[in-house]
């Protein structure tokens, strides 16, 4: 489950466009912060995504993407032209296919090959139309699979997609727009892809155009109650919105994404937290935010703000931004804990901490907030070393909170059944 967010420049300080997302996963599932150089390639060369093999690009650009690291697609990203998107699973009456291309496939793919929001929504449309969406979207539930809605933005534009199967709709951004884990996009929409209204009435969830309404007409209920995706979406455009016109900041996206929404982690049987905490609940087992990223889209140069952690409530938005150079975030993550690993290291303290989430935290806080700061504040002399000692500094910094969070906490209990779902989620991640 994740939540994706934007704001474009009649609602931000500044007349720029500000981009967030949470990448919400397995909680063993390690996401990879990779910046990955421009490169041209043969006529007739092949690309494997994750499942299936398509026509490889002449060249690619140059991206920053988060990605779950078993597979080759990404949650989200952004490429040298200032390009980001983020991708939601969503959840349709339509089966989704055996194999074919992800929707972090799809999101990858746009993000190499064109240079604008317009030609994204076109090439993720024509992709699907000519490979479909399709196979296991899950790292240790393979039999999970979804269809998939995204936000596409450069610094001029922002727009909504949401599809089922090869069917989809799309809709221009204006003002503030969150999505989620639900089809939004009802009677009210700019584009529509070939056949979709056909298809709906033909099924009866339709009776004319004047009636079609996309999330009504292809949605499955049933999942969209479960994910809590309603609820979380409104709970960032409500906070987002509090601000008046022309005041919107990276700094509220950031918060945005660490909400709790009133909740401790462990509350409810549905996730209603933006900042997402995994339990033991079948509804809320992958629903834990693994990687958050906000953009601060501007004529040049655009900054990038990813954690390459799990739970932003506890972690640090640190700046990436192109320069032809790529940066070093650290040795990649993969199955299990390794100690090297700023997504680990993190991991480790997070697990900690959410035993008496409210008092352990407050422990670490204080030095995390000014790590923060200095993040920020670095936007006024941003260089690469700049932007590097701060990815540095937190990966020195986890094994210090960790030790202090060990030394002063009080015992905790989590209760029978939490207790038992993280240790068994310790275990299979070598914790």
């Amino acid at each position: 489950m994740c939540d994706t967010l934007v704001a474009v420049k009649s609602a931000t300080t500044d007349g720029s466009i500000i981009f967030g997302k949470n990448s919400d996963r397995e909680p063993g599932e390690a996401q990879v912060v990779e910046h990955l150089p421009s490169r041209t390639y043969p006529p007739y060369s092949r690309l494997r995504c994750t499942f299936i093999e398509i026509e490889q690009a002449g060249r690619t650009n140059e991206i920053i993407i988060s990605r779950p690291f078993w597979m080759w697609g990404a949650e989200m990203g952004a490429n040298e032209h200032g390009l980001v998107i983020g991708n939601e699973a969503v959840f349709t009456k339509l089966p989704v296919r055996d194999s074919g291309l992800t929707g972090m496939d799809l999101l990858r793919l746009a993000l190499e090959r064109t240079v604008s929001a317009s030609e994204a929504l076109k090439l993720i449309t024509s992709k699907i139309g000519q490979h479909g969406q399709g196979g296991s979207c899950g790292y240790r539930n393979t039999k999970f699979r979804y269809h998939n809605s995204f936000i596409i933005a450069d610094h001029e534009e922002a727009w909504v997609l949401e599809t089922a199967d090869n069917f989809w709709v799309a809709e221009k951004v204006r003002g503030i727009r969150t999505i989620s884990n639900v089809l939004t996009i009802g009677k009210e929409f700019d584009l529509i892809g070939d056949g979709t209204y056909e298809f709906a009435r033909k099924k009866g969830w339709c009776k004319s155009a004047a009636d079609f309404d996309f999330a009504h007409a292809f949605g499955d209920q049933i999942y969209g109650f479960s994910s809590g995706g309603d609820i979380r979406r409104a709970c960032t455009l409500e906070m987002l919105q509090k601000k008046s016109e022309k005041q919107l900041t990276i700094v509220d996206f950031f918060e945005a994404l660490r909400s709790h929404n009133g909740l401790e982690p462990a509350d409810g049987w549905r996730m209603k937290m933006p900042c997402a905490h995994s339990n033991w609940q079948i509804t809320r087992q992958a629903g834990q935010t693994t990687g958050s990223m906000v953009s601060h889209l501007k004529s040049a140069p655009a900054i990038h703000w990813l954690t390459g952690t799990s739970s932003p409530c506890i972690s640090v938005f640190k700046p990436l931004f192109f320069t032809g150079s790529p940066f070093d975030t650290g040795p990649s993550p993969a199955a299990g804990f390794d100690e090297r690993s700023l997504f680990w290291r993190h991991e480790k303290l997070h697990r900690f901490i959410i035993q008496d989430y409210s008092n352990r935290r407050s422990l670490i806080d204080p030095g995390r907030q000014k790590l923060q700061e200095k993040s920020i504040s670095i936007c006024g002399n941003l260089s690469q070393n700049n932007c590097q000692e701060i990815w540095n500094q937190h990966l020195e910094a986890l094994a210090q909170w960790y030790s202090k969070a060990l030394k002063q906490a009080h015992p905790a209990d989590m209760g029978a059944i939490t207790g038992h779902y993280w240790n068994r989620q310790n275990r299979q991640d070598n914790l």
